[in-house]
């Protein structure tokens, strides 16, 4: 199956789940044909398709609760119950149970990719070799959440020292576009639920982020409390492209038990409710682009905090720590460069036909 067609039956598939905004699909489609990056992070159902046929000799490999869509720019900051400034996965919208090493692969070549288009500055070999040491040393000894309180001081200066300030944070926000007309079913429940106060004054507005989400309604509820501005943003659920693949009829939501399960100084305000996941957005709570990262960043000691973070998720089932690791230690040394080499590669000749296609429609 191309490219195209296999689009067009996903996102039919989609809108059978949530009501698409045929807008930020348009957008989606336009990020995609730019770079095999954007293109990467927009196609994990493709992604999905692919990875039998390409990782034969990996998809046998034990179960683990997945991430799926994971990659070098799905990682930000938020604050635990208390208080605390946490680092690690920020978007779990396609978890599944899936073999890990489906996860090692998506991050290695995520950051194979990232090199081609010199947004990271490490050799491939390096990136692999920094995903598998964390990833090793998270299973082994247990996992423990990435909290930047007096700690991985290297850490909070490359998440945080090139970010904006929060004046240019909140007039941002105050610049989106206000929601009209019908309002998704369930989404200003689910918004107020998580707010300090149940009367407080909203205004309610469209925000375009990601890429691999586009396509589904995405509103954020901005109030003033006590002096300043606060925010809650809601994102349709979508069951993972990793069940449309299989054909699965099956709707659980395993995203919420994905985050409940995972090593984790959990963000008390992200909620999986009435198929919508709703977080807080502040200056300090959200995803993390490279290009956002500090310039003077440790890329290497990067890598190796995303591998140990992914076994913090992995660790959500009770056997993950005995059996990957049994099973990680059957590998060679290069089998996961090789793997994401094979991976980039298709995805590759996928982005080569999508530019052809979109850029011929383009120019009629």
């Amino acid at each position: 199956m191309k490219i195209g067609r296999a689009t067009r039956r996903y996102e039919a598939w989609l809108r059978e789940h949530c009501a698409v905004v045929a807008a930020d699909l348009e957008t989606k489609h336009e990020l995609m044909r730019r770079s095999v990056f954007s293109f990467f992070r927009g196609t994990f159902y493709r992604w999905m398709q692919l990875w039998p046929d390409v990782c034969v000799s990996l998809v046998e490999a034990p179960t683990v609760p997945a991430i799926g869509d994971l990659h070098v720019e799905n990682f930000g900051t938020w604050r635990d119950r208390e208080g605390r400034l946490t680092w690690g996965v920020n978007d779990f919208d396609e978890c599944a149970p899936l073999p890990y090493t489906l996860d090692l692969v998506r991050l290695a070549a995520s950051a194979l990719v990232a090199i081609r288009e010199a947004r990271l500055r490490l050799s491939t070999g390096e990136a692999c070799r920094a995903i598998l040491r964390g990833y090793r040393r998270g299973l082994t000894l247990g996992g423990q959440p990435i909290v930047l309180e007096g700690r991985h001081h290297w850490l909070r200066h490359a998440a945080t020292a090139a970010r904006h300030p929060a004046g240019a944070y909140w007039a941002a926000m105050r610049r989106l576009p206000e929601v009209h007309g019908a309002f998704p079913p369930g989404a200003r429940k689910a918004l107020r639920a998580t707010l300090p106060h149940p009367d407080l004054a909203l205004t309610f507005r469209h925000r375009v982020a990601g890429v691999g989400s586009l396509g589904r309604p995405r509103i954020v509820a901005l109030a003033i409390w006590q002096g300043s501005f606060i925010a809650r943003e809601a994102k349709a659920w979508v069951p993972s492209a990793a069940l449309w693949v299989e054909g699965r009829g099956r709707q659980k939501n395993y995203s919420r038990d994905t985050v409940e399960r995972a090593v984790r100084a959990p963000d008390p305000l992200l909620t999986f409710e009435r198929q919508w996941i709703v977080r807080r957005l502040a200056p300090d709570c959200g995803r993390i682009e490279l290009v956002d990262l500090a310039h003077d960043r440790d890329e290497r000691r990067l890598l190796d905090a995303m591998g140990w973070e992914t076994a913090n998720v992995h660790l959500g089932h009770p056997k993950a720590q005995r059996r990957v690791l049994r099973h990680l230690r059957r590998h060679n040394r290069t089998w996961l460069v090789r793997a994401a080499e094979d991976m980039v590669g298709a995805l590759t000749d996928d982005w080569r036909q999508w530019h052809a296609r979109s850029g011929a429609r383009a120019t009629r």
